[in-house]
């Protein structure tokens, strides 16, 4: 293009005089402005025509890329440039490829064709390539892409690929050729290529299918899981695939040496004892003397040793190993060494993104400040408590280097939507019809204050709450809560109908103590009545004095009392984030004493603990698995009323069963309260639309409770459900199954769940 620019402007030279330039027009361009026209041109009226400035700024428009073609026209020193630009991208369309909108646009993000992008014969051979590209790695053979460009004007079209997947190539089977110790199934952990199983279509079955652009990263990764089992002079070569097309399937052949396994003989780390005492490293380290080596254990090891010595300060600090290898006795000798570099200190927190949250309310839960010595703690540690917060969809801290001892932390926010009105529903079996309602904001104005209104409403319950919650009161280490609360729960049992009603307040105080580790008190204060209303009029008694049975009318019994109560607490969470934890650890305990005035007097010890843990280190998929367990006991110290009573059941403790199911009476006499309850659980969680925050799950339920021991009711309960962090917050769709069921225990196939996750 430049040649034919060149070419061009020295044939029309000749009809371009030396005159002085009288005007300068530009006729037909619409995405250059004139002044960058202009400044481009590099001559103005009055110059003298210089035809190799005009020359030059030919091919510079050219290599802009916005035009097809240029004219110059020079009538007597009026000089005219006249374009012919390239058309623009009116819109893009990938037929046969993918099926949901939001996929194909991401695809169109990928492919870097966007509505009113330049066209170029260049950009859509690209993307076409790109195509091809994609297809052959998620396994389709001999794919076909072709474009269709329809006008629209002078200055639009419209593009389209028109996509033909190719044959989809399935691995029948997978040979391993020299692996003696290690099994397919071992394999099978680690490679993206794996031999079809039988019943490939179910769940976690290996459907076959080949990956191109997998091939060469499973060899590596093999090489890397026999370097984890000690066989540090294991070999494997890239893998070949030999494809049958008439039948659509493939053998996959890798090809390993295994060589010895190797046993740790010693570790060495070379490093100033002043900055770090070794006596405090090599105890917590995951290599030990005499057992196998393993690759994993000793990055992991270098990121510990990293870890120490940049908690001192030391934030550039390298840690590098040397392996010294005896091959005839099959040992290894491991050997750090650690080059610290200079501390480093904290010059400047800058935060970005943040265009509603106060500055202040980011920086409380920044670990460093300026003046602050580099710790890499409290580096990461930063980012997990800004997740936790809930006030910001993701949050990246970037360490900025800007002299040898001195760093800047740039924290980028992306805010999310704290302020919601909510409003959905469910069926349960037993609740019926639920409606929930709610209007909150956990980040008012930006000030890191929570104010929320709710109520949920069904056939056989209803809960009213006001709360404010300051989580840094004056952004101090202390917290506190004001709750409003009214409640009535019915409870509908075969012989008798109860229904407890409840109005009070709490009010809450609390601390950091250290990170992580949260304690306090709340103090509520609740006034209750307890309705009873039987079903059978009549119920017979056997009176002893007079050994005759009497049958006594008894048709509505109310109990009226206050419950005053005081409960201290301590808390715990290190989670990576507030929505979706993949890694950390919730758990908390408390102890009610009910008996600051009032008419309960009793002690009631909750704990819970939830366990968070990400498999995608193990399996490369976003897989997740939740723990949980909660155990609370109840202790009479004058007085249980029937409201204070323990209960199981519901989305909260026991799925597949209604909220208040247990304890129950099948005999129409008022029970009394159960005092003890164990409930636990166990899930797994999928990802399903990542793009649109949604997941699935499956998960296995198991609770107990009694009046005198925990195993006077016993009951599980299994099923799946459905996850998604929405605009409006957390939402689950509970579809559950009462594996034991008994005859007259009340189950719920379906709950509905708004702002609480697992």
């Amino acid at each position: 293009m430049k040649n034919k620019v060149v070419l061009f402007s020295l044939a029309c030279a000749t009809a371009l005089s030396a005159d002085a330039i009288k005007s300068i027009e530009y006729k037909d361009v619409n995405k250059i402005s004139p002044q960058i026209l202009n400044e481009t041109l590099n001559m103005q009226v009055g110059d003298e025509l210089d035809e190799n400035k005009l020359n030059e700024a030919l091919i510079k428009l050219y290599q802009y890329g916005y035009f097809d073609d240029i004219q110059v026209i020079n009538e007597r020193g009026n000089l005219k440039l006249i374009f012919t630009e390239k058309p623009s991208i009116a819109s893009v369309e990938i037929k046969g490829y993918k099926t949901r909108s939001e996929d194909i646009d991401n695809l169109k993000t990928v492919l870097k064709l966007k509505k009113g992008s330049m066209y170029t014969e260049k950009k859509v051979k690209e993307a076409k390539d790109k195509l091809l590209s994609m297809l052959e790695s998620e396994g389709f053979i001999n794919s076909v892409v072709e474009t269709e460009i329809e006008k629209i004007n002078e200055q639009s079209l419209k593009l389209t690929f028109n996509v033909n997947k190719g044959d989809e190539i399935i691995i029948k089977k997978a040979n391993y050729h020299g692996s003696d110790n290690l099994e397919q199934d071992d394999f099978d952990l680690v490679t993206a290529n794996k031999e079809i199983e039988f019943a490939s279509w179910w769940f976690g079955q290996n459907d076959g299918e080949v990956k191109i652009d997998q091939l060469k990263y499973d060899a590596r990764r093999i090489n890397d899981l026999y370097f984890e089992k000690g066989y540090l002079d294991a070999q494997v070569k890239e893998p070949f695939l030999d494809i049958d097309f008439a039948s659509n399937q493939a053998n996959l052949d890798f090809f390993i040496t295994e060589g010895n396994r190797y046993t740790t003989n010693d570790i060495k780390i070379y490093l100033d004892s002043s900055i770090v005492d070794l006596a405090t490293i090599y105890p917590e380290l995951e290599l030990i003397v005499g057992n196998s080596f393993n690759i994993k254990k000793l990055r992991a090891d270098q990121d510990y040793i990293k870890t120490q010595v940049a908690d001192k300060g030391y934030a550039f600090a390298d840690v590098r190993f040397d392996l010294k290898k005896d091959e005839a006795n099959s040992k290894v000798d491991v050997i750090f060494n650690v080059i610290p570099g200079k501390k480093v200190y904290i010059n400047d927190v800058k935060i970005a993104g943040n265009a509603r949250t106060l500055d202040r309310v980011v920086r409380r839960d920044v670990y460093l400040a300026p003046g602050d010595l580099y710790n890499l703690t409290d580096f990461r540690d930063s980012t997990k408590k800004l997740k936790r917060s809930s006030y910001f969809e993701n949050v990246v801290i970037e360490e900025k280097r800007i002299a040898d001892d001195k760093m800047d932390i740039v924290v980028r926010v992306t805010e999310a939507a704290t302020g919601s009105i909510m409003l959905g529903g469910g069926y349960g079996s037993y609740d019926k019809v639920m409606v929930s309602g709610s209007v909150s904001d956990k980040n008012i104005f930006g000030s890191g204050l929570s104010l929320g209104i709710s109520a949920d409403i069904s056939a056989n319950s209803s809960d009213f709450t006001l709360s404010l919650k300051n989580p840094a009161i004056n952004d101090s280490n202390y917290n506190g809560e004001v709750e409003i609360h009214n409640s009535d729960v019915d409870i509908d049992r075969d012989y008798y109908d109860s229904t407890i009603s409840t109005k009070g307040f709490s009010v809450s105080l609390g601390r950091q103590l250290v990170r992580d580790l949260y304690a306090g008190a709340k103090y509520k204060l609740d006034f209750v009545s307890e309705d009873y209303d039987y079903d059978d009029d009549f119920k017979t008694t056997y009176d002893a004095q007079d050994d005759t049975f009497k049958e006594t009318h008894k048709l509505y019994e109310n109990t009226e009392y206050v419950s005053s109560s005081i409960t201290p607490y301590l808390n715990f969470d290190n989670t990576d984030d507030f929505y979706n934890p993949r890694e950390g650890v919730k758990a908390g305990t408390s102890l009610e004493y009910a008996g600051v005035g009032g008419d309960s007097k009793y002690y009631k010890s909750s704990s819970y603990a939830k366990y968070f843990y990400s498999l995608e280190d193990l399996t490369e998929l976003d897989w997740i698995l939740r723990l949980k367990t909660q155990m609370k006991i109840l202790v009479d110290n004058g007085q249980i009323n029937q409201g204070d009573s323990l209960y199981l059941g519901g989305a909260k403790s026991l799925r597949g069963y209604s909220s208040y199911a247990f304890p129950t009476s099948t005999d129409g006499y008022k029970i009394n309260p159960y005092k003890q309850m164990w409930a636990n659980s166990v899930e797994m969680s999928f990802p399903l639309i990542p793009s649109a925050k949604m997941r699935w799950g499956l998960f296995y339920d198991y609770g107990m409770i009694g009046e005198d021991s925990f195993s006077e009711i016993k009951r599980s309960g299994t099923g799946a459900l459905l996850e998604w962090i929405s605009p409006m917050g957390p939402l689950q769709l509970i579809f559950a199954h009462a594996l034991d069921a008994e005859a007259g225990d009340d189950t719920s196939s379906f709950e509905f769940s708004l702002g609480s996750s697992f």
